[in-house]
């Protein structure tokens, strides 16, 4: 029997990630499982001479409170009193941090979009979800048509 206890939906604010989380919600609804919204601050800065460079931008605390406090407005009131949310916002690598997430929060799904807010980002650095899949120590649900509703059987 698949037992769901966590749920990671990692959140960039495009399409795919907003219809990622009402798929995640179901599920976490579904199973009562816990929900860590997830964004992270990519601190790559890209440059096509040198695509290795990195530039490292520390924000402040109250900035990444006033981060939080947006993450936790995706998901209504309703939702809220049904299951447990939890926000997370790093810096770091995007795929990487989402993989040490869920280690680190044992992760039992993670859900997330197939597309990110860039496409040039695609081309540079390759998929966020790609990469995710590949190495997520879970089940990995990618969401890739924003079109398609989800009905809960």
């Amino acid at each position: 029997m698949v037992n769901i206890k966590n749920i990671l939906c990692p959140i960039d604010y495009s399409v795919y990630s907003e219809m990622a989380l009402k798929y995640a919600i179901e599920f976490a609804e579904k199973y009562q499982a816990k929900l860590y919204l997830m964004h992270v601050l990519d601190i790559r800065v890209y440059d096509i001479n040198d695509p290795d460079l990195y530039n490292v931008n520390i924000i402040d605390e109250e900035t990444i409170n006033k981060l939080r406090e947006r993450l936790l407005k995706c998901v209504n009131e309703d939702t809220k009193n049904k299951i447990s949310v939890e926000a997370i916002i790093i810096q770091g690598v995007p795929f990487a941090e989402i993989i040490k997430a869920a280690k680190e929060c044992k992760i039992d799904l993670i859900v997330l979009g197939t597309h990110g807010r860039t496409g040039l980002s695609h081309a540079i650095m390759g998929s966020v979800a790609e990469k995710v899949v590949r190495k997520a120590p879970c089940p990995v649900l990618t969401i890739r048509h924003p079109e398609h509703d989800f009905i809960m059987p």
